[in-house]
This record gives structure tokens, C-alpha cells and sequence, in this order.
């Protein structure tokens, strides 16, 4: 229940700075008339501020009055600034409180006494304003058809084909379908670019997997590369290990250890045969010179003299000569044994040969130890090489287990899906023909076509008005099709407060109830003394069984019997004041 409780004006448009508050949830119909005192006390009822109260409603709630007035043009001219208008209000359990005001500007929406919205820097926040219509339940075109009726505001079958059906919609419930599209459409456009972003990324991933395989590629070429270089190599080194190892290094460098044995003792016994044949040389020589001492001596014995041949006569020394010879052959004795001492010495000395001499591949023994020492060295370098692993294939194994990303569709299938799905109910949504547009219409334009005949005869209307699926409307009067401006100004204003009543009716049976409604001047314009008492019934009829407040602003003085209390309206010196001391009329 949208329960509009007071609203309260200070400076706005004929209202001066005293603040003038007026009570909109009294439960009753109160007829608002008009003092004029500037002119004199003549009983005028223009021009005396009647519809600045509504107007200011209008502002409080939405920022703009009934009419086209500038913003700052409903300043009171007088005082020119500090302009305020209150409004309070209770809906769904919970008491608002709007304070809107220029120069300076302020906008304030209080929640049970809470500020809701810290932005009213400006005094003007959209943002607040949209939350107040949120609030509200309804913008302020329709603000001015279901609230607040003025003779100014353009009548509903006076507007433009695509303005009614825009209304109607609003008032049906269809809005909400294109608010929900709205938010729909949001969320559609989250879903696409999530969609995008989900292609770019597997995109992203498709591209980087095709670097990373060329990459690997790459590698595994190098890899290939290797492996054969290392297969060749060991494959060199293995050739190479059995080239050296057809060699028997250790017989080899044996045989280079055995050798110099073999050759010492072949030189020794060089050595001994050449000092034994010396020996043997001087042995023989000794022998000769012993012999021939022997000889002379034997000659020297038998007289004869062994260097002449003659008798010994002439040696005067013989006996010291043949001594000399003895002692000669002596010292050829001695040194036939020394020489044959030495001789047997050195046969002593030679001994059984050592094995040898061995045939060698190499010359030295150095070359057969760095054979020996190159085989080792071959042999570990060999076995170093063999265990050498390809440092390829640790980086290939990285690359495809945390490089190479796999592509998951699902979240792009899943919003694909999402996506279509949104788009059809984003369709059935705002599309025209939508059988749930359809559905709604259908639902609601029955009783809305009910609520409006029954008004239509109340207040005494003989023409048809009904509203067709598309929404048009129909005027008929006898099976005869008219224009809204076909009808005269009194039954204008009939029809205008039928559609206006069953479009409440409908607003009220799809939303919730509203306690206030403003009629200003509507019944005096063009209504004949009929018109005027069926409207008037009509209105207690809703005062008295639906408990609406009905504010109607009028210039007849005859309805004052007809009401049970007046608001009378006062100006004076340019400021209009509101008594608010009921008037009630037994």
C-alpha cells in the first residue's frame, strides 16, 4: 500500500517562507477551494494557489510539477531561493521521507529516518531519483493519470499511438518484461564477452600450444641430433677401445720389463767372451813366452846360447841368465794362473739366459705405458658417455606436461548454450509478438475493459471504449466508430476520469493500493450538473468503500454541501496559505 501521508512547501512557486504542510491521509473526500483577499474579498476562486499544493507533490516525488514550468521558475519569485518541498510516505512496512529543494539544490531520500543515498552534492542525483521511482512503483507520466488529474495534463487518448502503448505497458506489467530484458540484455552482454573472453583464451592456448609443439619440435630435432652424435660417439670410442684392446698391454709392457734382463745378459756375456778371448789372447801369449823361456832355458842348459846359437862360453852370466829365465818362466807361470783364475772367474759369472728376447709393438716401454694409460682413459671416458642422458628429453617431457595446455570446451559450449538460451527468453521478452507479451495482455485487458465500461456507466458515458490486444483503443457510440476528439468537452473529461479510475483499478490489483487521489478542476470543465453528481458519487463511492483519500479541486460553490470537509485555500499579498483547520460541512 502506497500510503502518501503530508507534504509540506516553503517558497515553492505562490508559497512564501512560512512552510504550508497539508494532510493527505485524512480518510476523507476533501473539496479544495479557493480565497483570493488580494482581490478584494470578491469570493474569486482563481488564482489563489489551489493546484501549487499537487503541483509541489509532484515535485517532492519526481523533481518536475504537473505542467512544463523550468525548474527555477517554481522558486517563489519573491523570496527567490531557499525553496523546499517535503514529502512523507509509507510503502511496504517502511516510512520515506523525500526532501527536494533549489537554490541551493538538495535531494534527500530518508528510509525509517536513514539517509539511503550519500550523493546529494548537487541536490540533483539521478541515481537517487531512479531509486525513488523504484520505490514509488511508477514514473511520473502515469504519476499524472492514476494521482494527480490536472486539466493540463495531456489525456490519455490525446497522446501519440506509441506514448499510449508505452503506458499501457507500464501499467499492464509490461515494462517489467523490459526490465527484466533490460537486465537480461545485461547479462547477455556479461555472457558474450565472457564468451569472448573464453574464446580469446582458448585461442590464446591454441597459439601457445602450436609455439610450444614447434618448440618441441625443435628440440626433439636437437635431441635426434644428439642422440646420434652421443651413439656415434660411443660408437667411435667403443671401436677405438677395442683397436687398443687387441693389444695385450700388460704382455707388451712385460715384454719391454723382460727384454733389458735379456739384453744385460746378452751384453755381459758379450763382454765375458770378449774379456775371456782377451784372456785367452794373453793366456796364449803367456804360454808362447813361457815356451820359448822354456826353450832358452833348455838351450841354456845344453850349452847353447838361445840368442846366437853358440856355446855359452861367452855368457859371463849364465847362471844369472838362465836364473833371468827361470825367473821369466815363473812370472808367465804366475800369470798363466792369474789369467786363468780370472778366465775361470769369469766363467763362473756366466749364467743361464733369461727368457728373451720378446718381440714388442712398441719400440719403448713409455709407449706401451701410454697405451696402457690411453686404453684407461678410453675405457672411463667410454663408460662417463655411455651414462650420459639426453638433456632433451627432461626439457621435452617439461614443455609437454606444464607448456602444452589442454583445450577444454565446456565453458565455451556451456556459454554458448547460456547465450542462446538468453537471447530466446531475451526475445520472448521484448518481441511484440511474444505469446508471453500476449499472455499478459490477454489476461489484463479483459478487466481493464470491465473496469472502464463499469465506469463508463456510472458516470453516465453512452459510447463503447475498449482496448484491443495491440492495445489500441476503440470508440464507438451506436456501432458508430469515433476520434476521442469527436466527443465534446464534457464527455472528454467522462471518459478521462473513467480510463484514469480503471486505470488505478488495474494498477492496484497488479501492484498494490493507493491511498490519494488529486482531481483538479476535471469535474468543472464542460460537465453538466449530471456529469458533475455522478462524478461525485463515483468519488464517495471509493471514499466510503475503499477508504482513498480524494482531494478535488473545483470552482463550485454547490459542492460545498456535498462534501463532508473544504480545505479552503487563502492568498494574501501574493502568498498562498492552506488552513488547515478542516472545514466540515454537516
Amino acid at each position: 500500500m502506497l500510503r502518501i501521508k503530508n507534504v509540506s512547501a516553503k517558497n515553492f512557486m505562490s508559497i512564501g517562507a512560512q512552510t504550508q504542510a497539508v494532510n493527505f491521509d485524512n480518510g476523507q473526500l476533501t473539496l479544495v477551494l479557493g480565497h483570493n483577499l488580494d482581490l478584494g474579498g470578491d469570493g474569486s476562486r482563481n488564482g489563489t494557489g489551489k493546484t501549487t499544493i499537487i503541483n509541489a507533490l509532484s515535485y517532492g516525488l519526481y523533481g518536475e510539477a504537473l505542467t512544463n514550468i523550468k525548474r527555477d521558475h517554481l522558486i517563489n519569485k519573491t523570496n527567490a531561493k531557499q525553496m523546499m518541498v517535503t514529502v512523507e510516505f509509507e510503502i511496504g512496512g517502511k516510512e520515506y521521507r523525500i526532501e527536494r529543494g533549489r537554490k541551493p539544490q538538495v535531494l534527500r531520500l530518508l528510509v525509517d529516518g536513514v539517509e539511503s543515498s550519500d550523493d546529494d552534492a548537487q541536490g540533483d542525483s539521478r541515481e537517487t531519483q531512479k531509486d525513488i521511482e523504484k520505490i514509488l512503483g511508477f514514473p511520473h507520466n502515469m504519476f499524472k493519470h492514476l494521482i494527480a488529474l490536472n486539466t493540463y495534463t495531456e489525456p490519455f487518448l490525446g497522446m501519440r499511438a506509441n506514448d499510449q502503448r508505452d503506458m499501457i505497458e507500464q501499467l499492464l506489467g509490461i515494462t517489467d518484461l523490459s526490465a527484466k530484458a533490460e537486465i537480461l540484455k545485461e547479462l547477455l552482454k556479461d555472457t558474450k564477452e565472457r564468451l569472448k573472453e573464453e574464446e580469446i583464451t582458448i585461442d590464446a592456448i591454441k597459439e601457445s600450444n602450436i609455439r610450444i609443439e614447434k618448440n618441441i619440435k625443435e628440440i626433439e630435432t636437437r635431441s635426434a641430433a644428439w642422440t646420434k652424435s652421443h651413439s656415434d660417439k660411443v660408437n667411435d670410442m667403443a671401436s677405438a677401445i677395442q683397436v687398443l684392446a687387441e693389444l695385450d698391454v700388460e704382455d707388451e709392457i712385460e715384454k719391454h720389463k723382460s727384454n733389458p734382463a735379456y739384453h744385460d745378459w746378452a751384453a755381459l756375456k758379450a763382454n765375458i767372451k770378449k774379456e775371456l778371448a782377451s784372456l785367452n789372447a794373453s793366456l796364449q801369449r803367456a804360454k808362447t813366452r813361457y815356451n820359448d823361456f822354456k826353450a832358452d832355458l833348455e838351450s841354456a842348459e845344453a850349452g847353447t846360447c838361445p840368442s846366437c846359437g853358440q856355446g855359452t862360453a861367452h855368457l859371463d852370466t849364465h847362471e844369472e841368465y838362465m836364473q833371468g829365465l827361470k825367473d821369466k818362466m815363473q812370472t808367465e807361470l804366475d800369470h798363466v794362473d792369474e789369467i786363468t783364475e780370472q778366465t775361470l772367474a769369469l766363467s763362473d759369472q756366466t749364467e743361464d739366459p733369461p727368457a728373451g728376447p720378446f718381440d714388442t709393438f712398441y719400440e719403448t716401454i713409455e709407449q706401451a705405458y701410454e697405451h696402457k694409460h690411453n686404453l684407461e682413459s678410453l675405457a672411463t671416458q667410454y663408460e662417463e658417455k655411455v651414462k650420459e642422458e639426453n638433456p632433451y628429453i627432461e626439457q621435452i617431457e617439461s614443455l609437454k606436461k606444464t607448456g602444452l595446455r589442454e583445450t577444454n570446451f565446456d565453458t565455451i559450449n556451456d556459454l554458448t548454450l547460456l547465450k542462446e538460451h538468453q537471447e530466446f527468453l531475451y526475445k520472448l521478452l521484448t518481441n511484440k509478438d511474444s505469446f508471453i507479451r500476449k499472455r499478459i495482455i490477454d489476461q489484463n485487458i479483459a478487466y481493464l475493459n470491465h473496469r472502464l465500461a463499469y465506469y463508463l456507466e456510472k458516470i453516465g458515458l453512452p459510447h463503447d471504449v475498449k482496448f484491443s490486444n495491440d492495445l489500441g483503443v476503440e470508440i464507438a457510440e451506436f456501432g458508430r466508430e469515433l476520434s476521442f476528439d469527436n466527443l465534446s468537452r464534457g464527455e472528454r473529461n467522462r471518459l478521462i476520469l473513467s480510463l484514469s479510475w480503471a486505470f488505478r483499478d488495474i494498477y492496484e490489483s497488479l501492484n498494490h493500493g493507493m491511498n490519494l487521489m488529486c482531481i483538479d478542476e476535471l469535474i468543472d470543465s464542460g460537465m453538466d450538473t449530471l456529469g458533475v453528481e455522478s462524478s461525485l458519487a463515483v468519488l464517495k463511492k471509493m471514499n466510503r468503500e475503499q477508504g482513498k483519500n480524494i482531494f478535488l479541486i473545483s470552482h463550485k460553490e454547490e459542492l460545498v454541501g456535498r462534501v463532508n470537509n473544504v480545505l479552503t485555500v487563502v492568498k494574501t499579498g501574493g502568498f498562498t496559505e492552506y488552513n488547515t483547520d478542516t472545514e466540515y460541512v454537516s
